[in-house]
Parts: C-alpha cells; sequence; structure tokens
C-alpha cells in the first residue's frame, strides 16, 4: 500500500465520526446505506465469484484459497495485493482517498473474485440476472459472536460492542452489523437450490482444509495439480496467513484497525465461545437457536 495514501487515509479519519444506518431492516454502515443506490445496481459478470458470509465467519480465509485456486497455487501471484484491494468489498464505502468495493470492482479485469457480507435479500440483483457462482461460508453462531465482538473493538469504522454481555445481546437481537445471523445463514442455505451456491463451514475447513480446497476447486472448474494443492493448503494455514502482511491488514492504519487491542487474525479455532459463554447466555443462545432453527434442514456443529 502507498504510505502516503496510509497517511492521508489515518488524517481523515481523525474528523469522522461512523454512524449506522438500515437498509430494510438490516443494520449498515451509514455510508453503505447513502451509496445504496449505487451498490443495488452494481453490474455482475457471468465468470465473477463471489464469496459471501457473515461477518467473521472465515471470509479472509476463503478470500485467499479462492484466489489461489483460480491462479493454480501460484503464491507470488497471490501476494500481488492486500485481500482487501485484490478481493473488492461491495458492501464498502470508506472515506477518501479509499475506493469504494463497486469502484475497485468496476476497474478489475475478469474473472473477479468479490466479497459480500449481505444477507441474500440485500444482494445486487445482476447477480442472479448473471447467474455468478457463489461459495457461501457460515459458522457456528457461538464462535462467531465471539470473534464479531472483538473485530467490532478493533474495528473504528463499527460501532463500540461495549462489555460481552451488551454485546450478547445485541447480536442475540440482531442488532450488529449486517443484522440477524440466523436471518443470513438461513437466507443463504434456502437459496442454494435455485442459484449456483457452494454452501461452506468454517468447521469443516478446520477440519479438513485440503477436502474443502478441492472441493472449492471442483466448483469452480479447476483441475488442480497435486502441487498446487499442497501449495494452496501451506499459504492458508492459519499461521502463514497470520504472517502474511497481505491477509492480516496489518497495512492498515491504526485509525482503521486497531490491532494493539487484538490482532484482525486472533485464533482460528473451534470452540472459543467456551471460553466466553456464561452458563445463563448459554442457556438463552441454545433456547433461541432451537426455536429459530426449528424446521430448518441447516445443522451446525461444535455448539454444545
Amino acid at each position: 500500500m502507498d504510505p502516503v495514501m496510509m497517511e492521508l487515509l489515518a488524517k481523515a479519519l481523525e474528523k469522522v465520526t461512523f454512524t449506522m444506518g438500515e437498509m430494510e431492516g438490516v443494520p449498515l454502515p451509514q455510508d453503505t446505506c447513502d451509496a445504496w443506490e449505487t451498490i443495488h445496481n452494481f453490474q455482475a459478470r457471468e465468470d465473477d465469484i463471489i464469496i459471501a458470509t457473515y461477518p467473521k465467519a472465515g471470509t479472509t480465509w476463503a478470500q485467499e484459497i479462492l484466489d489461489l485456486i483460480m491462479l493454480e497455487g501460484d503464491t507470488l501471484k497471490a501476494c500481488r495485493a492486500p485481500c482487501f484491494i485484490k478481493i473488492p468489498f461491495i458492501d464498502l464505502v470508506p472515506i477518501k482517498p479509499m475506493k469504494s468495493g463497486v469502484e475497485l470492482a468496476n476497474k478489475m479485469e475478469s474473472p473477479r473474485l468479490l466479497k459480500t457480507h449481505f444477507p441474500i435479500q440485500l444482494v445486487p440483483p445482476s447477480f442472479w440476472e448473471k447467474n455468478v457462482k457463489v461459495v457461501y461460508v457460515a459458522r457456528n453462531a457461538k464462535d462467531c459472536m465471539v470473534s464479531y465482538y472483538y473485530f467490532q473493538k478493533m474495528n473504528k469504522g463499527l460501532p463500540d460492542p461495549g462489555t460481552w454481555d451488551e454485546y450478547f445481546s445485541t447480536f442475540m437481537s440482531g442488532k450488529a452489523p449486517w443484522g440477524s445471523w440466523f436471518d443470513h445463514v438461513i437466507g443463504w442455505w434456502n437459496a442454494r437450490e435455485k442459484h449456483q451456491i457452494l454452501y461452506t463451514f468454517y468447521e469443516d475447513l478446520i477440519e479438513d482444509l485440503e477436502r474443502e480446497i478441492r472441493r472449492m476447486a471442483k466448483f469452480l472448474g479447476k483441475d488442480l495439480s497435486e502441487e498446487a494443492i499442497e501449495k494452496i493448503k501451506q499459504h492458508t494455514s492459519f499461521q502463514a496467513m497470520k504472517d502474511n502482511p497481505m491477509t492480516n491488514f496489518t497495512v492498515l492504519p491504526k485509525a482503521v484497525f486497531d490491532q494493539s487491542v487484538t490482532p484482525f487474525m486472533r485464533k482460528g479455532k473451534v470452540g472459543d465461545w467456551k471460553n466466553h459463554f456464561l452458563v445463563s447466555q448459554n442457556e438463552v443462545f441454545d433456547a433461541t437457536y432451537k426455536k429459530r432453527m426449528e424446521g430448518v434442514d441447516l445443522t451446525f456443529r461444535d455448539l454444545l
């Protein structure tokens, strides 16, 4: 990243107060709401590949895996730019001099990898008109909540999460940025029969990364060599990504991501929720989960 641009960005952020708005009842950054017409009318291309997730479900991990699959394991090319530049986040409208996700995407050559956190009902219609391929990554809500809590503590573009108890209530009521985890995972699950959606799970990536790389490659129509698969597996291990400035967001100034509070790449494990949930909170969650997921043939692991 251009250090001059980063310095300008840091100075600009000192004068900005970020606020939240809503779009169709879904909490989103106000800047995203203000640019809604542009985002909604974004023009997809037939060979676009979309990475869709609820926040903190393994988005950056999936981005790097899919980028490397498209590059057939070329790790040097994968380091051509930070992940948020090479794979535009179409929901995002940052302050200048940073370009919006739509602006970055519109200037890219095909095939494009694009990222969104939008729930299914807010996705630009052109995605479905062009029948694009989508890789959706879902993560069990308990771990997702813990990871999101720490992310909001360090991300200066999102509301301060308050105490853990306060954030638990925010998340469970669907008031966290990008809305309800339940609505998100169920909405994308139900859409998988109508569109080209590969529904994957964070816990499956943890369990057998190579298997999931092969599954994604097959979905994208890529026949990779064993050498390429091994390179992708090594390059996308948690430690490799934590050490990689192109994926760990250390190129961003402290005024954007304050990693002195907590690192962007924090633990990358399953079950960390057990270190945070009170017994009473776990009971509330389990009761809500049972009610919200009733009649839905979608199962998450590692909730007990």
